[in-house]
């Protein structure tokens, strides 16, 4: 069935606002005057009846040409053929093939656009006021007029198209942008708790496998309980210290990570094990690394994090077990990073989300890495694989 929508019907065709369509009912009253009156001065003596016939269908297409974008087709062909007989319903016919025309399909325009100047040939011919000029040149003047309307119907349709499809680009693009925006606050604020968990979750195991150790230990001398409570004091307000880094991110207005301190490097990683030894600890470093090798910050700062979270894990689930931490790799051939330590005789109390596994299972993906964590022989292995450009 062929579709007989209505421009208003098109997302491109804007609604008329009331000064619309005062102005276009204005000027379809000012150019059926004009017909009218024309027809009027030229009519012979005893036309009033047609005259009176000619005004009536006037004003009936004046209510008519309300339809047009409801039913385009409809009501173009409608008063078009109204014309025929009706000087006064010039404007409203025009109105109504301009409309029609604004949808820009061929076969309507070409059919009206004939329609058009047929029906004006038949009023010259058969108005009241019928003139002597030659056929041959009504015809001209009908088509170059009837031309010059529809040209300014697809004209008026192309154009409004265009601002619609700018507009619709714009606010495409808007929503675009702000969902884009969204995206990327909800993947800064998982860096953010990753971040958050990778460096508190360190000091805190500290803090409470002290604390845990000077609640149960009775038999510990004063100093022992005075360098347990010493490492508490200094692993608190290093991770006030860093939990106040991290809040500034919250806090800023570029988005990004912009700690107080430079990010991790390889070089860090001996002051991290030398912490946790520090902290009552075992735990043996074992590097194969080239020397003066040089590793990218964004991959030593994951190996960091790895080695403080395999720490971690180390003190919750297997306090009293020997660790090994091992280092090695060339440019080229990649950076390799194994925390290891024996599986506990017991259960311990101490039980994990898990989240710090994935956390760093989505940091070493974003490095282009790979991270694998099993028990082998006896032992839980915690190894990633990063790039090592040459």
């Amino acid at each position: 069935m062929p579709d007989d929508r209505a421009p208003a019907d098109a997302p491109w065709q804007p609604r008329l606002s009331v000064w619309g369509h005062t102005w276009r009912y204005l000027l379809m009253l000012a150019v059926s005057a004009t017909a009218f009156g024309i027809t009027v001065s030229e009519a012979p003596d005893g036309s009033e009846a047609i005259l009176a016939v000619d005004l009536l269908l006037g004003v009936v297409s004046f209510v008519v040409v309300g339809w047009r974008r409801r039913f385009p087709r409809a009501v173009a062909v409608g008063l078009t053929l109204v014309g025929i007989a009706s000087a006064a319903s010039a404007g409203p016919g025009i109105l109504a093939v301009v409309s029609l025309a604004t949808r820009r399909r061929w076969a309507e325009v070409v059919g009206i656009g004939v329609l058009s100047v047929v029906s004006a040939q038949l009023w010259a011919a058969t108005s009241p006021g019928a003139g002597t000029d030659p056929w041959w040149l009504t015809l001209s003047f009908n088509v170059v007029i009837v031309t010059a309307f529809l040209m300014a119907g697809m004209y008026a349709g192309s154009r409004r198209e265009l601002l619609w499809s700018l507009r619709d680009r714009v606010e495409r693009a808007e929503s675009e942008q702000a969902l884009r925006v969204e995206q990327a606050r909800a993947t800064e604020r998982q860096r953010i708790a990753r971040e958050m968990h990778d460096v508190l979750g360190h000091r805190i195991s500290l803090v409470t496998m002290h604390a845990g150790a000077l609640s149960f230990r009775e038999d510990l001398e004063r100093e022992q309980v005075s360098q347990s409570a010493q490492v508490i004091l200094d692993n608190a307000q290093l991770a006030m210290s860093e939990l106040r880094s991290v809040l500034g991110v919250l806090r800023g207005d570029e988005g990004e990570l912009a700690p107080d301190q430079p990010p991790p490097t390889l070089a860090d990683v001996e002051t991290l094990v030398a912490e946790a030894d520090a902290g009552g600890a075992r735990v043996h470093l074992v590097q194969d690394l080239p020397p003066g090798a040089t590793v990218p910050p964004g991959v030593a700062r994951t190996a960091y994090r790895v080695v403080q979270e395999g720490l971690t894990n180390v003190r919750k689930h297997a306090p009293a077990a020997h660790a090994t931490v091992s280092l090695g790799g060339a440019p080229g051939a990649g950076l390799e990073v194994s925390v290891a330590n024996p599986l506990p005789a017991w259960g311990h109390p101490t039980t994990g989300a898990g989240f710090g596994i994935v956390g760093l299972t989505e940091r070493a993906e974003l490095s282009g890495g790979t991270l694998r964590s099993a028990v082998e022989g006896g032992q839980f292995v915690l190894e990633v694989t990063l790039p090592w450009p040459e």
